[in-house]
């Protein structure tokens, strides 16, 4: 357990905060390139207890503003986008990406006062389906070689959700390998070759086994945490018999970002971002190893459980997260349906709005959240200090960060570690991409 101040120094990150000045120091998932398609690529944004509002200008630059005009407060979410800005419905005043005045038509001709007025705003850059923004001092860092920057478009798939709980509650059911053969049961396996695009549906590496099965019938794993230059490698392992054993390696990557396996040709690289200290957004980048991605069957699955413009579970606190007592008799252990974030959405939100740290009780299960919130807390104060924290430096420092792996294989109970290395490298020898990346280098 924490004590309170903790508790309130690794949870709060609005501007002036410790925590906000740590999460400034990184590029933030701000929308989907998706959510600025259309005739008018406006969007609102609220980021780390910020209101803003995103656009793309005529020229396909990303502008991330203030969403309150310098001038006298309008809501620039309802900007006219044009002559190379944002425009202000109110005067006309008239912002480039860049926040400098361009335009006041209500002041005298030849009047220079635009040259003394700046809008906030934002760097912006486009990777993976999502529009990242850096809303801290100095030089933006840079993106390290993840594979879901490095693969072409064809091979990956962006989307997002809403949670209505604290960012970092939502982060720590991601690198808590424990909880999936409870909260992810499924009491009967599906058809593995009709589970594309789902999690924990499919069958895991070498062997002809489902996901589900394993969870399901191996639910005490051995969970190993190493640190590395990114944050955290976890491996839970399931002991199948005497000699082997499942081997699942997730990743849990700063400043709130988890890598891990979908199925055995697919990962997932996600962030649980900050909208302000009682809500979150969490974007996932989808990476195929195989084939291209069926992005029309992933977004028809994802739209059908999720409403816009917003990203908000159709399925969340109102309406009991769609809960039938007939289903967890028979068929899901927590009868909340197929969604497995619908799962992680009550299991989080189900805490408060930010859960109370000083009354739980971590348990061996939990060795991964207990050395994240070490270094976590290490890093708020190494950047109050004046220090770089992890990923956080320029292209020299993180250009050799690549991966991270993470993989489901049945392997042996000896010699696990390199065999899940030598796994993940024949997968990635296979991969077009990957291969071309490879030669290239």
């Amino acid at each position: 357990m924490l004590t309170a101040e903790r508790n309130a120094l690794i949870t709060q990150s609005g501007p002036g905060t410790p925590l906000g000045a740590f999460m400034r120091r990184y590029w933030q998932p701000a929308a989907l390139v998706d959510e600025l398609a259309g005739e008018r690529p406006v969007c609102r944004v609220r980021l780390l207890g910020e209101d803003l509002v995103l656009f793309r200008d005529e020229a396909g630059r990303y502008g991330l503003l203030d969403r309150h005009c310098a001038h006298r407060g309008a809501d620039l979410a309802f900007g006219r986008r044009e002559d190379g800005g944002l425009r202000c419905p109110f005067h006309g005043w008239l912002f480039d990406a860049t926040g400098a005045c361009l335009e006041q038509p209500a002041e005298p001709v030849g009047s220079q006062f635009c040259k003394s007025v700046r809008q906030t705003a934002y760097p912006c850059r486009e990777a993976g389906g999502i529009v990242f923004a850096y809303m801290g001092e100095g030089a933006p860092p840079a993106l390290p070689g993840f594979d879901c920057f490095a693969a072409p478009d064809a091979y990956t798939f962006a989307f997002k959700g809403r949670m209505d709980c604290n960012w970092l509650q939502a982060l720590e059911v991601g690198i808590d390998p424990a909880h999936a053969s409870y909260l992810h049961r499924f009491f009967e396996d599906e058809d593995t070759a009709q589970s594309y695009g789902r999690q924990f549906r499919g069958a895991t590496m070498g062997a002809d086994m489902p996901m589900t099965r394993i969870l399901r019938d191996y639910a005490r794993p051995r969970i190993e945490v190493e640190t590395t230059e990114y944050g955290l490698r976890i491996a839970a392992l399931r002991r199948l018999d005497e000699e082997a054993q499942h081997i699942r390696v997730t990743n849990m990557v700063f400043p709130h970002g988890i890598v891990i396996p979908m199925s055995k040709d697919m990962t997932i690289t996600q962030w649980h971002v900050p909208v302000d200290d009682t809500h979150c957004y969490w974007y996932a980048i989808f990476t195929s190893f195989a084939a291209p991605v069926d992005r029309d069957q992933m977004r028809r699955q994802r739209l059908a459980l999720y409403e816009l413009p917003d990203y908000i579970p159709r399925k969340n606190r109102d309406n009991d997260y769609g809960f039938d007592p007939r289903e967890q008799a028979t068929r899901t252990y927590t009868g909340m349906g197929d969604d497995i974030n619908v799962h992680d959405q009550w299991a989080v939100e189900s805490m408060g709005a930010i859960q109370d740290r000083t009354k739980e009780h971590l348990g061996s299960s939990d060795r991964a959240i207990a050395a994240y919130r070490r270094l976590l807390m290490r890093a708020i104060t190494d950047v109050a200090e004046g220090r770089t924290p992890r990923l956080a430096g320029p292209a020299e420092a993180v250009a050799g960060i690549t991966g991270p792996a993470s993989i489901d294989v049945i392997g042996p109970v000896e010699g696990w570690e390199e065999y899940w290395r030598q796994q993940d490298r024949a997968r990635r020898d296979a991969t077009p991409w990957h291969a071309a990346l490879s030669a290239v280098a």
